[in-house]
Formats: structure tokens, C-alpha cells, sequence
């Protein structure tokens, strides 16, 4: 197994325990259910796997885009992994009540169906080097 492949790993439990923790706290604590509090914590763990994914995961210092525009290339490209994941959510938490009490088995479920997927799209789309023409 890669290095980075191992690194994209790393961030991605990262982005595992925000989304959970934020989807948790949402839940508990605002009138936000278990369907639209998972989009916004979504949205809070891909901002901050985006920047480790720069950071540590690629290392973009070589990268053709400029960083607001590597962004949005990542949320785009990992929306589809999002929509991927959030299949998988949504399907664990419609057949399965008990996953209702322990949501964060239904993200995980979704985070590992998404993985392979997001891997190579940011390894050879998003956090693609420069190539020297």
C-alpha cells in the first residue's frame, strides 16, 4: 500500500471523527435531524480533509490551481463521493432502525463505500501535479 494512500487514510479519520462529532452534536442540540445535520457536517469534514489533503496527503506546492480554486475542484469532485456516501448513509439508517441509535455506524458505512472513489479522483483530478510543457 502507498504512503499516500496510507496518509489519505489518516485524513480521511480524521474527516471520519468530525463528521460524526459534528453530526452528533447537531442532532443533539439543534432542531436539525439526522438527514440535514449530515450535510452540514459533511460540509465541516470536507473543508478540513481538504486542507490536509494539500497539506500532508499530496502535497500540492507543485499544484496548477490556485488554492480557492482547488477547493471548489475538491467539493465538487468529492460531491460525488458525498453523494456515494450519503447513499449508503441514508440506505443503512432507512433499513436498519438500530443504526438510528448509533449513527455513527451508518457514516461509517457511507465513508467506506466513497473511499476508493475519492482517493483516485483527488490523486489524479484535484491534487494533480504540474505537468511541464
Amino acid at each position: 500500500m502507498s504512503h499516500e494512500f496510507l496518509r489519505f487514510l489518516v485524513v480521511g479519520s480524521i474527516g471520519f471523527v468530525i463528521d460524526a462529532g459534528v453530526l452528533h452534536v447537531l442532532v443533539a442540540i439543534t432542531p436539525l435531524g439526522p438527514y440535514s445535520g449530515r450535510v452540514v457536517s459533511y460540509l465541516v469534514a470536507a473543508t478540513a480533509t481538504w486542507s490536509l489533503n494539500r497539506s500532508y496527503t499530496f502535497r500540492t506546492d507543485h499544484s496548477p490551481v490556485d488554492a480557492k480554486s482547488q477547493w471548489l475542484m475538491y467539493v465538487m469532485v468529492n460531491g460525488v463521493g458525498g453523494g456515494i456516501n450519503y447513499a449508503v448513509y441514508g440506505l443503512c439508517i432507512a433499513q436498519f432502525a438500530w443504526m438510528r441509535d448509533v449513527l455513527f455506524l451508518a457514516v461509517a458505512a457511507g465513508s467506506v463505500a466513497a473511499l476508493l472513489f475519492n482517493f483516485v479522483a483527488n490523486k489524479f483530478w484535484v491534487f494533480r501535479p504540474r505537468t511541464n510543457h
